[in-house]
């Protein structure tokens, strides 16, 4: 079992997020509200429908932090950081309960990044194409820093 460490929302893409506080809302098909990443209407049929939140553990984080990087949650563009779950390990189509209202579909494992995007240029390096993970919001509801975060058995 996970917990949810920080939740992370942005104006824009391809930039650092900034954590919020207090519970936010996650919409079924879209993604975080009001996060720029989110999709503009539910089930969205873009090129990047099925990444509608991002996921990225404390433990990359600070690796990062080890290597001599200053950063925080939000800072590789992650949705929700994460604490305690292995995200490596788990696979397409493995289903997450955050709360007691929030279900995920994971839909990608990390991401194939062409050039170096703005995250590279301001942290220096980026975790997210190595050990991000992108999910489909299966069904929506509150989310909050302290949620814990369950595999579901298939």
């Amino acid at each position: 079992m996970g917990q949810v460490v920080s939740i992370n929302i942005s104006k824009g893409k391809g930039q650092r997020k900034k954590p919020i506080t207090g519970a936010w809302e996650m919409v079924k098909g879209c993604g975080l509200k009001n996060d720029g990443h989110a999709n503009l209407a539910p089930y969205d049929q873009s090129e990047n429908s099925h990444r509608q939140i991002s996921l990225l553990a404390e433990e990359s984080i600070e690796k990062m932090r080890q290597a001599g990087l200053d950063v925080v949650p939000g800072d590789f563009a992650e949705n929700i950081t994460t604490r305690g779950i292995s995200l490596l390990s788990l696979k397409i189509d493995d289903q997450l309960r955050i709360g007691d209202e929030v279900l995920l579909r994971i839909s990608q494992i990390g991401k194939v990044c062409p050039n170096r995007c703005a995250i590279y240029y301001q942290a220096g390096d980026c975790v997210m194409p190595k050990e991000g993970i992108f999910a489909e919001v299966i069904q929506g509801g509150r989310l909050k820093v302290g949620d814990e975060i369950d595999k579901l058995l298939p």
